[in-house]
């Protein structure tokens, strides 16, 4: 038996960035040798085993080889060696192994790319799984700061994916848990911007890459196009934040506007409610969970009151803060206003302009979220209860709705 660190911690220890974690491959050994030496199996489709004292993870070497072997299915054995393993696997950065010795093993050249900041599969065997696409796009949005590229063999491979329609199997649980990395990252709108530039936003988050190539007006959108609003939105939404639910929500805020009638162009009147329905079957179609999507519908339905906020009626405000059901929750108004500041930066020559009607809305929010039942005559009952705590909300909102006003 041999063992050997290998993955992202030998990866991001040779780029001198933070290791969380570390994973290991043991050559030479069968499950029941593992199991004997108190390893505890977790996975039944690879021979993963939990280390009994680290709880780190040790993987079996494995490979893809021999006749009558059903396509699609590893198989792992003692005479793996490390080399065939290490050839499966998606980038040369991340087929480097280091021994116990700390000799580092390289047949792939990863080292090398890594110094030169290129991202390389490996083998042919990066089409077996097409979210390696996916993850390709992650680590350019993981190490913009470093500033990566994709090796032209690896664009034009991706390429010919896309045109097999490769893309089009992927399980769409799969596709948000890499949205979901994606938009965890520093900046993931090179996630974005890659996939886009690749022919691969089009098959996964076809909702999204319609944007691009729609107008706005210039008035208010120096940018023009929609899809780079977007891209700016979700900047902007990370500068504000590191939540992705709210990164979300900036992202998919104005996805109505791919189905504006283009008689009105570059008007988008109604889009709010198209944007809403987009957003909850986009959810729905990527088993997005439900936080998720109802943040993010909410946004994309409230979102342009915020820009005449001003002249918003106490009505209105209510009616807002129930959508965001802000008073069974209220940190979704803070979420609210984060993704409406985005919306607002997120355009050319505005990333760093004010935005008070923010601090406004939760003001006058946080007023009216004391009005309470505690509050109301004991001698209401059912519905009267209600009304009446409607009435007193509205109250309390036209009064602090004037006094931010001026």
């Amino acid at each position: 038996m041999q063992i050997y660190k290998v993955g992202g911690a030998l990866r991001d220890r040779l780029l001198n960035r933070p290791v969380t974690e570390r994973d290991f491959l043991v050559v030479g050994a069968t499950p029941e040798q593992m199991l004997a030496l108190g390893y505890r199996q977790v996975g039944r489709d690879f021979p993963v085993f939990l280390h009994p004292d680290t709880h780190e993870e040790y993987a079996l070497a494995r490979t893809r080889r021999g006749t009558g072997v059903q396509p699609g299915q590893v198989i792992a054995d003692p005479g793996v060696t490390l080399e065939e393993d290490l050839s499966r696997r998606d980038f040369t950065i991340n087929a480097m192994a280091e021994d116990p010795q700390g000799a580092l093993i390289d047949p792939f050249g990863g080292l090398r790319d890594l110094q030169d900041r290129v991202l390389r599969h490996v083998s042919e065997a990066f089409r077996e799984d097409p979210i390696r696409v996916l993850r390709a796009a992650r680590f350019l949005a993981r190490y913009s700061a470093l500033e990566f590229h994709l090796a032209a063999e690896t664009e034009t491979l991706i390429r010919a994916m896309v045109a097999a329609g490769d893309l089009d199997q992927l399980v769409p649980e799969r596709v948000w848990q890499e949205l979901l990395k994606a938009l965890q990252e520093p900046h993931p709108a090179v996630f974005f911007k890659a996939l886009r530039n690749w022919g691969v936003l089009a098959r996964v988050v076809p909702e999204l890459d319609a944007l691009w190539g729609v107008p706005q007006p210039p008035r208010w959108h120096p940018e023009v196009d929609c899809g780079v609003h977007t891209l700016m939105t979700l900047e902007a939404a990370c500068r504000l934040t590191g939540l992705v639910n709210v990164r979300f929500a900036a992202l998919t805020h104005d996805l109505g506007k791919a189905t504006t009638p283009e008689r009105i162009l570059p008007s988008h009147h109604g889009h709010e409610k198209r944007g809403a329905e987009i957003v909850t079957k986009l959810c729905r179609r990527l088993r997005v969970p439900v936080a998720y999507e109802r943040l993010a519908a909410a946004c994309a339905r409230y979102h342009i009151l915020m820009h005449r906020f001003y002249e918003l009626r106490p009505k209105t405000l209510l009616e807002l803060m129930q959508g965001l059901d802000a008073f069974r929750q209220p940190e979704h108004m803070q979420w609210f206003v984060w993704v409406c500041q985005a919306d607002h930066q997120g355009r050319l020559g505005m990333e760093d302009s004010p935005f008070p009607q923010g601090d406004d809305l939760l003001r006058i929010f946080e007023e009216a979220r004391q009005v309470t039942t505690q509050q109301l005559s004991g001698s209401l009952i059912g519905a009267q209860i209600g009304e009446a705590l409607r009435k007193e909300r509205l109250k309390q909102i036209a009064q602090t709705l004037q006094e931010v006003s001026g």
